[in-house]
């Protein structure tokens, strides 16, 4: 099981999952970034031995938050994919089928580069750049971000976050970041790395630590 915290945006209240996702309680909508499902294929066609199971454990997990939330929707902000159809693919469909009656819309990142076919047959809506909603904005670098009305969520980053203990000892953390006009998602797949965070004061972050989530 995961553990949850609330953050408020505008009047409306987002749960964020130590399943580095986020739900939209308003829209009944998932939000997810960077999961990079394939990435394990790729590696093993450049000869890499990676095992399969980090697809499915990963495709388990998100499971777990379409049970227990039961959304309308789910929104990507890019990487859904990490490069050009593999096995793993096919992999997905599969799943995907199962999960037919809930829309999944994708903000394309640099790493989904499947024809727009593809994404059609998995049932997947697609978006350039960006996709505004309810005041809310979705796009995949948080550098596109245009200053505007719309509060901006992105991921691409794989944000993370340094702790430190006694003794000089320090850790690393994914973490939610939220500035005042762009948040930043966690990386949705453990196989990623993270981009230590230099956040200010104002900002507001959420650490990642042993299946908690712990504001800072």
């Amino acid at each position: 099981m995961f553990s949850t915290a609330q953050h408020s945006i505008s009047g409306n209240n987002f749960w964020l999952s130590s399943e580095r996702s986020v739900y939209w309680e308003e829209k009944q909508a998932i939000i997810l970034s960077d999961l990079h499902l394939g990435k394990t294929g790729h590696f093993r066609k450049a000869g890499i031995a990676i095992p399969q199971t980090v697809l499915h454990h990963d495709l388990q997990r998100l499971v777990h938050l379409l049970e227990f939330y039961s959304p309308k929707e789910v929104i990507i902000v890019g990487d859904l994919f990490h490069s050009r159809e593999n096995k793993e693919m096919d992999l997905f469909l599969d799943w995907r089928s199962s999960w037919s009656s809930i829309d999944f819309r994708l903000v394309k990142g640099n790493h989904d580069i499947l024809p727009d076919s593809w994404y059609h047959r998995a049932g997947i809506i697609t978006h350039h750049r960006s996709y505004v909603t309810e005041g809310f904005c979705f796009t995949h670098d948080p550098s596109d971000c245009a200053p505007g009305s719309h509060y901006t969520f992105s991921g691409h980053v794989h944000p993370g976050i340094r702790l430190s203990g006694m003794g000089k000892q320090s850790l690393q953390f994914p973490c939610y970041y939220f500035g005042d006009a762009v948040a930043i998602l966690p990386a949705f797949s453990h196989f990623t790395g993270l981009a230590l965070l230099q956040p200010e004061k104002e900002d507001t972050v959420f650490a990642i630590v042993n299946q908690s989530v712990i504001a800072l």
